[in-house]
């Protein structure tokens, strides 16, 4: 690239560009002296510098056709910055199963959504489907949802039967399957999975991650088009073993093997695969080939269903944040990348907006929003709105209500 040159008018003054460049000079210096004292007082105050954000409480809108969902188990965002969720409807609690069979019971409630809800920017459904159907096996327990950057979408099942991934168009048309139900041999096997949490897609090879899963205890990688498998790994990159490896001890040396459910497995724009090893509450980073790079520990005293369940990047180029949904401590929490370190988290349990009850995905749309899903009885869908960045509290801010996310 090449400089503009400055071309002067030999009839102005001969230095017209020296007083601007002073002024210039001393703004930029006085914005670098207000930045250093803002941090100065962040650090002073526990406040650090990061991403502020807020909850939208009137997103997404009320959904037609008096709809309810089920447990929400998956959000991605597509090229149009359109939000796409995959639900449960078969986990609508009993009072909405008895008024969705009866209409005497409830006239105005309750009809379950169809599984797979797309919503407009301004929070709109325009376009839902979804469901067993001629010419492929639907999960049984579906989980997970992705548009990749073909504009189709991967929906995995966690059930037991569920060893297989599906590929539609963004209009519900059946493209793939790969694997079959009831068909798993274990975390070697390379025709069927077990119980798939999640699928990312490539688009500089083509390729679709598995996150296998549930049953298994790996990452897979496919062909994207065709499904053919290619290659995969467990924990350091080592040969997945499903031997049993017992109850969590924080207090133990790092487990050599991914402990179910391999929850999710993300790649970064500098080609790092970050993966949720929910149960052991870290997350390990891979090249591509499956070689290990680099680990991190999330609340580590964490039990039971782990503290790692979602990950999502910061929308600027670099991807300079990394944001983890924590579905048993009911958080989200924000972390450098570069240095997988923890800048501060959000939310808290509870079923107002801002907080959580099983914080499931996280997704980041073009703009810098944050999208989360609720499984067990949160069932629903959040926005919280990007502010750009400014003194946040650490090490945790609660609920982000509007007017509060920053001191």
């Amino acid at each position: 690239m090449h400089a503009r040159k400055l071309v002067r008018n030999p009839l102005l003054n001969p230095k017209p560009w020296a007083g601007i460049t002073g002024m210039a000079l001393v703004v930029a210096l006085g914005f670098g002296q207000a930045a250093l004292e803002r941090e100065a007082v962040a650090q002073t105050e526990g406040l650090t510098w990061g991403p502020i954000f807020e909850v939208d409480p009137l997103w997404p809108r009320p959904l037609p056709n008096n709809w309810v969902i089920g447990s929400a188990i998956g959000v991605s965002v597509d090229d149009r910055n359109h939000v796409w969720i995959v639900h449960r409807e078969a986990t609508l609690n009993a009072g909405e199963i008895e008024a969705a069979a009866d209409p005497q019971v409830a006239v105005d409630c309750c009809v379950p959504a169809p599984p797979v809800l797309e919503f407009d920017p301004q929070g709109n459904v325009v376009r839902h489907w979804g469901g067993p159907a001629e010419g492929y096996e639907w999960p049984r327990s579906n989980h997970g949802i992705t548009v990749d950057f073909k504009g189709n979408v991967w929906i995995g099942g966690n059930d037991r039967e569920d060893a297989h991934i599906l590929k539609f168009t963004r209009h519900g048309r059946f493209l793939l399957q790969v694997g079959r139900a009831g068909m798993n041999q274990g975390s070697n096997d390379m025709q069927n999975f077990h119980r798939v949490a999640e699928i990312s897609v490539d688009p500089l090879a083509n390729e679709a991650y598995v996150s296998d899963g549930y049953g298994n205890r790996r990452v897979v990688v496919i062909d994207a088009d065709t499904g053919e498998f290619k290659r995969y790994w467990g924990a350091y990159g080592n040969v997945p073993d499903d031997a049993d490896p017992g109850r969590y001890d924080p207090r133990a040396p790092p487990a050599r093997q991914f402990r179910t459910p391999v929850h999710c497995a993300e790649m970064s724009h500098d080609r790092l695969l970050y993966v949720c090893d929910r149960a052991n509450d870290r997350i390990q980073v891979f090249n591509p080939d499956g070689t290990f790079v680099d680990e991190m520990f999330v609340e580590k005293e964490t039990l039971g269903s782990g503290s790692v369940w979602d990950i999502a990047f910061s929308h600027d180029g670099e991807q300079k944040y990394l944001y983890i949904a924590d579905g048993t401590n009911e958080k989200v929490y924000i972390v450098e990348r570069e240095t997988l370190t923890m800048v501060s988290s959000f939310g808290n349990g509870g079923r107002q907006p801002g907080q959580f009850y099983g914080t499931h995905n996280v997704a980041v749309d073009s703009l810098g929003n944050i999208y989360t899903t609720e499984t067990y009885e949160g069932k629903r869908l959040q926005k919280f709105v990007y502010k750009g960045e400014g003194p946040i509290r650490t090490p945790h801010q609660g609920a982000l209500w509007p007017g509060a996310a920053s001191p």
